[in-house]
């Protein structure tokens, strides 16, 4: 198994009535509400606490893309990936997960060649590229691209990005939406012919296709938990059957917060209130600007793939808001909590039932402060993540996972007298 210390960012000091008061977290949440002083404690606090997961030894570090919004304050994820690459490259166990780049969004593409082949070279082949198509309040909504585009821009860029990986020449490319006499970016990437590559989905039956046919791990990104998760993962390995490709339990992965405390009781006392943070302020999302006609393919639409931020399913924030209590929550699955034995039990009946080896945890949640966060991982690494880690060892995770090449120290130059 390999588990990734995964983190939002989130904006932690919205009002109380936020909810109540403003329609959305995304998209138009009025800018007033961040204070720049508290923004940097949270920035500060929050890469600190990815640099704390590369000393407790979690197989990587995750960072993400999103715009305009409170859920999450990262519209530049290489930004924290060029950080925490200095931190990482002394690693010997842990990668950097950029997860990821929403290539639509960005003109020109080969910019995430370049961006990501430095986060390469600067971690010492240590990076994992993660290729999102974006939400529809990101891509469509804050960033005004047309949902109708949205899909064929994506794999164009990923087409244009990956020839420039793979070539060592000077390329020229005539497509329909990008043209370039000249493609030549320095630096290449440090991992030949380039990184691994994940695709981060809610789910869509184009985005099964498009990571089976590649070879690249698909990890289901939603904030439903281990039980929602089954609807999204078994038709993933049906469709992986279908194209007659291997059962590699690396090829895919989920998303879950986890919150982990001494007993299950104080889990509840710990973990409660941040939790309804994030479902009742953080996934706070009007419909009005949650999926945009046009974004949601038409097979997922066939197959009854919902999104959790387009209302067709009851949130967490909505069932908390109708009586739903901290034991609720756990029975749905949308949080693993408890003790380390409760958590371990858990997850490993989940883990062998979805058949994934690349768990995104979410260790930090909605409003956590930042020594509860380190508690939180500290318990994790050191009494959850020993006794689940031989999950499909007998699976080879080489084709997902950096090959890096930092392991020696690197050789101080010489001083002059």
């Amino acid at each position: 198994m390999k588990f990734i210390a995964f983190h939002l960012m989130p904006y932690r000091d919205l009002p109380a009535d936020f909810e109540v008061k403003y329609p959305s977290v995304w998209v138009t949440p009025p800018k007033t509400l961040f204070d720049p002083k508290k923004g940097h404690r949270m920035y500060h606090d929050y890469l600190d606490e990815l640099e704390f997961a590369v000393d407790l030894g979690f197989d990587a570090v995750g960072v993400n893309e999103h715009h305009s919004n409170a859920y999450g304050l990262m519209p530049s994820p290489n930004l924290m990936g060029s950080i925490l690459s200095r931190k990482v490259r002394h690693s010997e166990n842990t990668s950097l997960i950029v997860l990821g780049n929403s290539l639509a969004s960005y003109n020109p593409p080969i910019r995430v060649a370049e961006e990501m082949a430095m986060l390469d070279v600067l971690s010492g082949g240590k990076f994992i590229a993660g290729f999102p198509v974006g939400t529809s309040m990101d891509q469509n909504y804050a960033y005004g691209i047309n949902p109708a585009e949205l899909r064929e821009r994506y794999y164009e860029a990923h087409d244009l990005i990956m020839k420039t990986w793979k070539s060592d020449e000077i390329l020229t490319y005539n497509g329909k939406y990008n043209q370039y006499r000249y493609i030549n970016p320095w630096p290449r990437p440090a991992q030949r012919p380039h990184p691994p590559v994940w695709i981060p989905g809610g789910g869509s039956v184009e985005t099964y296709d498009f990571s089976i046919s590649h070879n690249y791990s698909f990890s289901y990104l939603s904030y439903f938990g281990h039980k929602y998760a089954k609807k999204v993962m078994g038709p993933f390995w049906e469709r992986n059957d279908e194209l007659g490709a291997d059962r590699n339990p690396y090829k895919a992965g989920y998303c879950q917060i986890v919150c982990v405390s001494e007993t299950d009781e104080r889990a509840q006392i710990d973990y409660e209130e941040h939790v309804r943070y994030f479902f009742n302020k953080c996934l706070h999302v009007d419909r009005r600007v949650a999926e945009a006609p046009g974004y949601r393919t038409v097979k997922s639409l066939r197959a009854g793939l919902t999104s959790q931020f387009d209302g067709t399913q009851k949130s967490a924030g909505q069932m908390l808001r109708e009586g739903m209590g901290w034991q609720d929550l756990i029975d749905h699955g949308f949080i693993v909590a408890g003790s380390p034995a409760t958590v371990r039990d858990i997850m490993q009946e989940s883990l062998r039932d979805l058949r994934v080896g690349n768990v995104v945890c979410l260790l930090h949640i909605g409003s956590m402060p930042h020594w509860l966060v380190q508690k939180n991982m500290q318990l994790f690494a050191q009494e959850v993540k020993p006794h689940l880690s031989s999950l499909f060892s007998e699976w080879d995770h080489s084709p997902y996972w950096p090959k890096g090449y930092a392991q020696e120290p690197l050789e101080e130059p010489a001083v002059q007298t």
